[in-house]
């Protein structure tokens, strides 16, 4: 299976401001590939590098084969991308956007936008200025999918829709991979990335922390440590193995233990902190 993204050794630096440093990644063809981190992470650096919106200082990024620099054009025309701000002309109508929106990329989605229309419940007959949150997410959908693109890369997609929408949402993410598209996602809403994701990318600090398969990271040895020793409760993370924990307990009075499995919150979650136990 070949690689959609191939990012090696990006770095980007905005003087005292943290960016990103030797970020190094893949993201396969027909894979929904999450992408974590608190913010100020790096990950909008990251993607805003990808897509030729800020230029980076160092390292190479390919998307489908082609140099992210000297076929930004090209690249482009087969991206849907969704920022986790949308702003739209208050004053025009959902259909006036949808067809402008289709215009710039010189494609006819009138029935692809259509279908997605019908399946998001919206109505493209409203202005820009009357729709609530989740509404104008909605319309940012269309606008990335309506294109059938190659390859998606969404922030925060989900924010602001209900369930409901957030299911058919995914449902129409599925679809389109099933039909050969790839999906990059960025959001904080982990059982998204336990539901749907194949594979993630974590970031912390600017740098990339891990990358593996969803089952695998929730297959790590780590496991949620509650005890009562020498008379203090204690409840963390230990990554280590257990044999280990074992002897760092010899010497010390331990009144009560409990030792299970973390939830997937917490096994992301772990990767974010700056200090860990």
């Amino acid at each position: 299976m070949k690689d959609m993204i191939t990012i090696q050794n990006l770095t980007k630096t905005y003087g005292k401001h943290r960016g990103v440093e030797d970020v190094t990644f893949s993201v396969r063809e027909g894979e929904i590939f999450g992408f974590l981190g608190p913010n100020g992470a790096g990950k909008s650096t990251t993607i805003r590098s990808m897509l030729g919106l800020i230029k980076y200082d160092q390292g190479e990024i390919r998307i489908n084969g082609l140099d992210s620099v000297k076929d930004r054009e090209k690249i482009l025309a087969d991206i849907g991308y969704m920022p986790s701000e949308a702003w739209f002309y208050p004053g025009m109508k959902i259909r006036e956007i949808l067809k402008y929106s289709a215009a710039v990329r010189k494609v006819d989605c009138t029935d692809e936008a259509e279908k997605l229309c019908d399946r998001l419940q919206v109505d493209v007959k409203r202005k820009i200025n009357e729709l609530s949150l989740g509404n104008r997410k909605k319309v940012s959908i269309i606008c990335a999918m309506q294109h059938r693109p190659k390859l998606f890369v969404f922030d925060e997609p989900t924010s602001g829709l209900d369930p409901l929408m957030q299911n058919v949402f995914f449902e129409l993410i599925q679809e389109y991979v099933n039909e050969g598209a790839t999906c990059m996602l960025s959001t904080h809403v982990l059982s998204e990335v336990r539901n749907h994701c194949t594979r993630v990318a974590i970031m912390k600090e600017g740098k990339l922390v891990v990358t593996d398969t969803v089952d695998n990271l929730l297959s790590s040895r780590s496991k949620r440590i509650k005890m009562i020793r020498d008379g203090e409760k204690l409840d963390y993370i230990y990554k280590d193995n257990l044999n280990n924990l074992y002897k760092e307990l010899e010497g010390h009075h331990i009144e009560d233990i409990i030792i299970e499995e973390p939830s997937i919150e917490e096994v992301f979650m772990h990767y974010y902190l700056k200090e860990e136990k």
